[in-house]
């Protein structure tokens, strides 16, 4: 079968189900796993070239809408009646949901059902823990600076936050991302400040910003320098990747009660497949 992903969180759907090497080419911001590497690349995934899609003759093509302006690349796939899935999740359980989905288009249910296993019971593992825990702060997560973005009440952010023994500060808003202003995230004041800018790799965030943002200096989570610039990869892409995000944050939050986190301990869902 010849697969073509046209966003990163489709690609690592993929990957967890054991097809990457049926996959014939990917989107410019792919980036795991590395076997991915020397595919064809075909294009930012909000301005995919169909016209290369197309050359690439796929029986299938794995498409988003989980970044507002995705709308494109599904017109232009439906103008060339190319065989396609869109797929969206906000939630952990409909990206295990996505996980069986995928796995019958592909012929390989059986297998995705085991591996969405595995899913839930990393998940649940979690939930046992943050149960005994009483004290629970208050994150911001902020998806963009300027304006500022948010993930509210129907993000899985909102979900890892409880996972992590902690709570989502803009879960009170019903949307699953939330435009939001500098002087509202200073009255919430959040216990942790956890930055994850949407497409901007690690080493381009600079923590050093927020000192300029006026009174932010006065937060007590600027006070007790508990501000995580975190990797992109790990919280902003609906894939099972999103564990490995839980397992780091919630090693932050709570060291007391959750296993340490390491970047040599690897997937922990790769391990139990």
């Amino acid at each position: 079968m010849r697969i073509i992903s046209i966003c990163p969180s489709n690609t690592e759907l993929a990957a967890y189900l054991g097809l990457t090497s049926s996959l014939v080419g990917v989107d410019d911001y792919s980036d795991w796993p590395a076997e991915i590497d020397k595919l064809p690349r075909l294009g930012p995934d909000l301005d995919i070239d169909i016209d290369r899609v197309e050359a690439l003759k796929p029986d299938l093509v794995l498409a988003s809408l989980s970044v507002p302006g995705m709308e494109k690349n599904i017109e232009r796939l439906k103008e060339r009646n190319l065989t396609f899935h869109v797929f969206n999740p906000n939630s952990l359980e409909e990206i295990a949901s996505d996980l069986i989905t995928l796995g019958k288009l592909a012929g390989i249910e059986e297998r995705a059902q085991k591996i969405v296993e595995h899913y839930r019971e990393l998940i649940e593992k979690y939930c046992h823990i943050t149960e005994k825990i009483d004290k629970k702060p208050e994150l911001y997560w902020e998806w963009w600076p300027k304006p500022v973005f948010t993930p509210g009440k129907t993000n899985w952010l909102t979900e890892i936050s409880e996972l992590a023994g902690a709570v989502n500060c803009f879960a009170d808003q019903d949307t699953a991302s939330y435009q939001t202003d500098w002087e509202t995230v200073r009255n919430k004041e959040p216990d942790h400040i956890c930055l994850v800018w949407v497409g901007v790799q690690t080493k381009k965030v600079n923590p050093a910003i927020l000192e300029k943002r006026p009174g932010w200096n006065d937060m007590n989570a600027m006070k007790a320098k508990n501000v995580h610039v975190l990797e992109e990869p790990y919280f902003c892409r609906p894939s099972p990747r999103l564990l490995i995000g839980l397992q780091k944050i919630a090693s932050i939050i709570h060291p007391e009660h959750y296993p340490a986190y390491s970047e040599e301990q690897g997937d922990p869902l790769l391990k139990l497949i």
